[in-house]
């Protein structure tokens, strides 16, 4: 232990105890123990996590950046942690410049084969040995020739990413392109202030002017002109309206930094790397380089973060930074919500909760859940305190009802909805006296009765609510189980119709009712309800057991008409074994037609009238209407002219052949003849009417034996065409020879 009582709180890659004065008392361990130190600043030196986070093709590798902060242990930062990202002309000593800033591993170009693309898309690796922690991002460098000068769109996407989730941009430059109208470094300046103005609400960030190779001339006479034509630059790029006056440095805090050649003064480069090393540490911290950032996302959700980020600028759209903020920590919020409910699920303690309640009363069972509740939602506060506030709280509260679902579905179980709900209520209205007699002083006379009261209502209310929910959803299941158990059985009934389809349809309603309501009533037992609203809710699913028949029978008469011509069409194309019919021609055609129309209609006789018993019942029924028909011979008159159509139109739509076709069959016929019969009925009626009375008198006064010849040829004509019905339909005969 050191002196400030600090304890073992790391573990070296070998697996051996650090202690932690290495972090809180470095100089009381160094005097005690220098050899261990450096052993242990050499090991974890030569620690470094990295790993390609976008391809050349742009191609996020999500599954990489997930290994890489499992194993940086990110999750875990808060927001202490800082990202930095380096751009600049390709083969410019950035990978180099990173590498000996920070520790880093990045693939750096080799002199001796010439000036080429090194590093293709964006990496990501860890700073060593700063605090915080520190990501740093190596981007693929600007204006190389593998791209061509026309391929921009990835140096413009791989910029507004960087600007988006970096705290400090390291601009990589050389120092004879100060001041020089046509220098490397003015087009990425220019993307760069040109994708800022797609950000929303762009964060705070620091642009650190890395001035690579500098020459003599002393970086305080260097520094004016860089940030002039920084200015100029800024002013050429146009603007939104919102932001036609806003200066540079609302966006950017500006700084610059000269570091002499690599690779002619190595030694010096060295140690003025060394020197801006220094100025990373702590650089969140008010004052560091990134001290006055904003918009930070937590390192929980960074992954995510990055993500939804690269996505949008793919998709060519501005960057809403306050809407994004909000959208990740609703959907980590909600992660770690439901981390929690499966943690709470999965806990040793819950289990043996819900183990113990299905045999038995759990004494203390309030208790011992209010205990796992706040264990739960405190892991939640600490792992979402750094995310959204209204998000976190929301997702807090969801987070209590579900959990609280849970606690008093385990405790449905067991004692059923009445006396959960009661003793639910009861608990926390003596939570309520508990919490208000803590809170009470003794010199203030506080009445909480009527807080009380309040609670209760509302607590009363909504366990109202919430039975109406449970008996919904009883409801729903038993009607939905009913469904299945009716609809495919009625369906096939129905299909394969018989003289006992409709007891086997009623027996089976029955049967499945029966057993739907018993299943019910045995459920919403536990609920206590009245007498009545029980029965209520019986009978409603009982209705829905018929409704369910009635509906597939309705559907089935919907197609009655293309059964019957199938029906007809099997039966007269297959003999009674169901086999293919083979025609000879000595086949009786009128009885096989017979037979396939009567099974068509499903007809057993051709008795169209009511039955006997009917005609008896309206003799007597009828009885004083008949008198009173008699009392009054106008009502005869209207009856006689009523029945004079109606047989006219019985004699002229031919009732008595379309009903030897079935019931169904003749009202689909003679609902299509009945308006075209009575139109002719009295056309002919009007015809009549305006006949003269001149051609009969002709007739009279003809010669006898013209009339006989004319009265033969009619016979003539008429035995031609005279046809006679048959019960199975209309029959064509010759005329007899005389």
């Amino acid at each position: 232990m050191c002196g400030r009582g600090c304890g073992t709180r790391r573990l070296s890659r070998r697996g051996d105890a650090v202690p932690s004065e290495i972090a809180c008392c470095p100089a009381q361990f160094i005097k005690r123990d220098t050899s261990f130190f450096v052993s242990y600043r050499a090991e974890m030196a030569d620690v470094c996590f990295s790993t390609q986070l976008i391809d050349g093709d742009g191609v996020f590798n999500v599954s990489g950046l997930e290994d890489f902060m499992k194993q940086v242990r990110l999750g875990e930062c808060g927001l202490s942690y800082a990202v930095v990202s380096i751009m600049g002309p390709q083969s410019s000593g950035k990978s180099t410049l990173l590498n000996h800033l920070f520790g880093t591993n990045f693939r750096e170009m080799d002199a001796y084969r010439g000036r080429s693309q090194t590093t293709k898309g964006i990496w990501l690796a860890k700073a060593q040995n700063i605090e915080p922690c520190t990501l740093v991002m190596d981007l693929e460098g600007t204006d190389g020739r593998e791209r061509g000068e026309d391929d921009t769109a990835f140096e413009k996407q791989s910029a507004l990413f960087a600007l988006a989730v970096s705290d400090i941009v390291l601009i990589n430059m050389w120092c004879h392109d100060i001041g020089r109208e046509q220098a490397a470094n003015k087009p990425l300046l220019k993307t760069v202030f040109q994708v800022m103005m797609r950000l929303f609400s762009p964060r705070k960030t620091t642009l650190l002017f890395v001035i690579r190779d500098k020459s003599r001339t002393p970086l305080e006479n260097l520094e004016p002109i860089l940030r002039e034509d920084i200015q100029k630059i800024w002013d050429a790029v146009p603007k939104p309206h919102a932001h036609k006056e806003t200066p540079l440095s609302e966006f950017f805090n500006v700084q610059v930094v000269a570091l002499s050649s690599y690779e002619e003064k190595e030694e010096l480069f060295k140690a003025q790397v060394s020197d801006l090393r220094d100025r990373f540490q702590q650089s969140i911290a008010p004052g560091g380089l990134a001290g006055d950032r904003r918009g930070v996302v937590p390192a929980s959700g960074f992954s995510f973060s990055s993500q939804q980020f690269w996505k949008v600028i793919k998709e060519n759209k501005d960057l809403d930074l306050p809407a994004h903020k909000v959208m990740v920590a609703t959907v980590r919020c909600e992660e770690i919500g439901n981390e929690k409910v499966a943690s709470f699920t999965a806990d040793e303690e819950w289990q043996q909760i819900e183990e113990a309640v299905q045999h038995d009363y759990v004494p203390g069972f309030g208790k011992k859940i209010s205990i796992l509740l706040d264990r739960c939602l405190s892991d939640y506060d600490m792992e979402a305190i750094y995310f959204d506030e209204g998000v976190r709280n929301s997702k807090r509260q969801q987070l209590e009802s579900r959990l609280l679902q849970e606690s008093f579905d385990k405790a449905l179980e067991k004692e059923g909805f009445a006396v959960a709900a009661r003793n639910c209520t009861q608990a926390f209205l003596e939570k309520f006296d508990k919490g208000s007699e803590d809170a009470a002083i003794q010199q203030v006379n506080w009445d909480p009765s009527k807080v009380k009261d309040k609670l209760k209502r509302d607590m009363e209310a909504h366990v109202v609510s919430v039975r109406a929910t449970k008996l919904s959803e009883l409801c729903a299941k038993y009607e939905a189980q009913l469904t299945k158990a009716l609809a495919e059985p009625v369906e096939a009934l129905l299909d394969s119709a018989s003289d006992d389809t409709w007891p086997a349809i009623r027996k089976l309603l029955q049967r499945e009712t029966k057993a739907a309501i018993s299943g019910l009533e045995s459920a919403v037992s536990t609920f206590e309800l009245d007498e009545a609203t029980e029965k209520e809710l019986l009978a409603k699913l009982e209705n829905h057991g018929r409704n369910v028949v009635e509906s597939k029978a309705k559907e089935e008469a919907g197609r009655v008409l293309i059964r019957m011509k199938d029906r007809f069409s099997t039966l007269f194309s297959r003999d009674a074994d169901s086999m293919p019919r083979v025609w000879t021609g000595k086949e009786d055609i009128k009885a096989i037609t017979k037979t396939a129309r009567s099974s068509e209609a499903n007809k057993r006789n051709n008795n169209w009238l009511p039955p006997p018993w009917a005609l008896a019942a309206m003799a007597i029924l009828g009885f004083n209407e008949f008198m009173t028909l008699l009392r009054n011979p106008l009502y005869l008159g209207v009856i006689f002219v009523a029945y004079l159509v109606g047989k006219a139109i019985w004699v002229q739509s031919d009732f008595a052949r379309e009903f030897q076709r079935g019931f169904l069959p003749a009202i689909l016929s003679l609902s299509t003849k009945f308006v075209p019969t009575v139109m002719n009925i009295l056309k002919k009626l009007a015809e009549e009417g305006q006949a003269p009375a001149a051609p009969q008198r002709e007739m009279e006064l003809q010669p006898k034996s013209n009339r006989n010849g004319s009265s033969y040829s009619n016979a003539i004509s008429a035995g031609s065409s005279s046809v006679t019905t048959s019960e199975i339909g209309p029959e064509h005969s010759s005329p007899v020879p005389q």
